[in-house]
């Protein structure tokens, strides 16, 4: 098992006192529920977020839409982005949306979808701006090879989309090479913070923030939130959101007193 961020926050923090945070919402900031709509913030989590935002920069990346995951997290002042990156807001005019010439092949994929799997007892199809979820959390264990299934062919015939599959779902995305990992590169650059010497700090659970901790492996840290080892290219872990919370209250305090 990689080491407890909660053990390290110091050497995380660094000692200049510069760091930029970013997050993805669901597992990382709330737990993992059945139902995506119930996954909503808890107020100390939101307090936690308020209170580093005022002493370092915070982004929000999600795989949810844009939307979605600004009206749950609910606070001003901070970086949002939806779609796994495509779909990226934050304050003084920041904007950045990639995808939309692929929207008519989402369309088209989502129908499809519908009449594969709206006949397998407890799928969800979830059709978001620049992507479409299956999920398969509640699905009898015998119907998810039906599922993988259905979403393969799906992708097959839509090679302007690519699958990736996350934590109980599988999702199509346009087929272009932009991850959460591509736009950390970019909201630094945009937000000037890779000349401030400031140490970017991404926290995430699922395999799409891979993609984020080896863009940071040289040049940040990862934080994988699991409470099981596994293959990561993160430095460190957090079990849970509840230590997700306590790590950013540490975090907070390290760096108003460097």
């Amino acid at each position: 098992m990689i080491p407890s961020a909660l053990e390290h926050v110091q050497e995380i923090g660094g000692g200049s006192g510069r760091a930029a945070v970013f997050l993805d919402y669901d597992g990382t900031l709330t737990p993992i529920v059945s139902q995506p709509e119930n996954a909503w913030l808890a107020d100390s989590m939101r307090q936690a977020l308020r209170e580093l935002a005022a002493r370092a920069p915070v982004a929000i990346l999600s795989g949810r839409d844009l939307d979605d995951v600004r009206r749950r997290v609910d606070l001003d002042g901070i970086v949002y982005a939806g779609c796994h990156g495509f779909d990226i807001a934050g304050p003084r005019g920041l904007r950045r949306q990639l995808g939309a010439e692929y929207l008519p092949e989402l369309d088209t994929a989502e129908r499809e979808l519908h009449e594969a799997l709206d006949g397998i007892p407890g799928v969800r199809v979830e059709r978001k701006r620049c992507s479409i979820a299956a999920h398969y959390r509640n699905v009898n264990e015998s119907d998810v090879p039906k599922v993988a299934r259905a979403v393969g062919e799906v992708a097959t015939r839509h090679r302007e989309l690519r699958r990736i599959n996350g934590k109980k779902v599988y999702e199509l995305l346009p087929a272009i090479d932009w991850n959460k990992g591509k736009a950390i590169v970019w909201l630094l650059e945009m937000l000037g913070l890779e000349r401030e010497n400031v140490r970017p700090v991404y926290i995430g659970d699922d395999s799409t923030d891979e993609d984020a901790f080896r863009v940071l492996e040289q040049s940040g840290i990862g934080i994988l939130v699991s409470e099981q080892s596994q293959s990561t290219a993160a430095r460190y872990s957090v079990k849970n959101p509840f230590e997700v919370e306590r790590f950013l209250r540490v975090l907070t305090a390290h760096l108003l007193a460097v």
